[in-house]
């Protein structure tokens, strides 16, 4: 099985191949489909716990992929945030001095969630001007019933 830290320069390369292959669109696609595919289990959680499924979802994999970020959840407000001071993938791949980073790299996570969670009537902004810093920051907030 292939390891996370060779994971992220793949995943990079393939966008890179997809675009060369089919355009803007066959990445669009291949984002698509993993939106529709493996993240099951973020719809499932919003849908069964609201905003609070995001933050249940986002501990357990920022965890797991060790970034450094800071989540805020306000149900009241209706609004949950992360702040990504560091992000792990985007990091590893301005280490490397042999490959150059997918230009569009952290958009794949915009497409990913946004497509997640806007069907489920929640609204998704996310600020990746910070991306060549391996910064971001994501908002997700419904109003409160």
């Amino acid at each position: 099985m292939i390891s996370c830290t060779e994971f992220i320069p793949a995943y990079s390369e393939l966008f890179k191949f997809l675009e060369a292959q089919g355009g803007r669109e066959a990445v669009e696609a291949f984002w698509e489909h993993l939106s529709d595919r493996f993240l099951g289990n973020l719809r499932s959680a919003v849908e069964q716990n609201g905003l609070r499924g995001c933050w249940m979802y986002w501990s357990h994999t920022l965890n797991e992929e060790a970034a450094d970020f800071t989540m805020e959840l306000d149900e009241e407000a209706g609004q949950f945030r992360i702040v990504m001071h560091r992000c792990p993938s985007m990091a590893r791949l301005l280490q490397f001095t042999h490959i150059e980073p997918y230009y569009d790299y952290c958009r794949h996570c915009d497409v990913l969630y946004r497509r997640v969670l806007e069907p489920l009537g929640y609204q998704y902004t996310i600020d990746l001007s910070e991306c060549r810093q391996a910064r971001c920051a994501l908002t997700i907030s419904h109003s409160p019933r």
